[in-house]
């Protein structure tokens, strides 16, 4: 599985794909566990992704780790990557065009982890996983089922940030996680 993730990086190269590329720093491809059973998919980087070249590393990475830890998970444990591999100027939300050209190497992402449950951090990501123009108020706090994967949309955790009102139904989404995962589980080893 990490081979197939080097591939999926070798294949982006030096990107050039939309105009993104001029004024990004890195591109933040993703970082983690090639092996998780939980992958998070956020937005794009931010200022201090785009410097560090890894995703979710700033404020809103570290309220995520506290988040992380109410689901009985660290950063090791699972894989992290975005909508948009580069920073948007001024963290402008994802134009369709740089949303499209990103894409298909978080599909191929997906594809070489192989996570049991795909957990999608805000409006894009959440929406683009499951094909839908529903907003994320809507889609938070619950499962949802596209293909062969479990999907749990929950607000970004910089929303709850700017927003501390957000806070609990973020807490209440990553022990869902957490119970989603340990179902899983059950699931897998009553199958052996």
């Amino acid at each position: 599985m990490a081979r197939a993730l080097e591939e999926v990086q070798e294949d982006l190269g030096e990107c050039r794909r939309c105009e993104l590329c001029e004024t990004r720093t890195t591109i933040v491809f993703g970082v983690g566990n090639p092996k998780a059973e939980v992958m998070l998919i956020g937005e794009a980087p931010g200022c201090k992704e785009d410097l560090g070249a890894e995703p979710f590393i700033g404020a809103a990475g570290k309220y995520l780790n506290e988040l992380l830890a109410l689901a009985g998970l660290e950063r090791k444990d699972v894989y992290i990557a975005n909508i948009l591999k580069c920073r948007p100027p001024q963290n402008a939300d994802p134009l369709p065009h740089q949303i499209e050209a990103c894409t298909p190497f978080l599909r191929k992402q997906v594809r070489a982890i192989e996570p049991l449950i795909l957990v999608t951090l805000g409006r894009f990501s959440s929406q683009f996983i499951l094909k839908t123009d529903t907003g994320i108020s809507h889609l938070r706090g619950r499962v949802h089922l596209t293909g062969r994967y479990s999907v749990l949309p929950i607000f970004h955790p910089a929303a709850a940030i700017y927003d501390r009102t957000k806070r609990p139904l973020l807490e209440h989404d990553f022990a869902l996680l957490k119970l989603l995962l340990e179902k899983r589980h059950e699931e897998l080893g009553s199958r052996t």
